[in-house]
């Protein structure tokens, strides 16, 4: 019998082709008017977790293994 994967974490987190586990920005859902444009796109963009949390995501995501 498989592990069912944790669908909370299936939303918040990607695994690349290459098996790295990227995640976007915290604060980009309000409150955008008060932060500058460099910031904006600075926070658009996703962004690899480390390697030492990745595991914890991939215990998760038993599909991706």
């Amino acid at each position: 019998m498989s592990e069912k994967t944790r669908k909370s974490v299936a939303k918040r987190f990607k695994v690349t082709g290459t098996g790295k586990v990227k995640r976007r920005h915290a604060g980009m859902r309000h409150l955008l008017a008060g932060k500058s444009a460099k910031r904006r796109r600075r926070l658009g963009q996703g962004l690899e977790i480390d390697k030492t949390d990745a595991y914890r995501v991939l215990a998760n995501l038993p599909s991706t293994r």
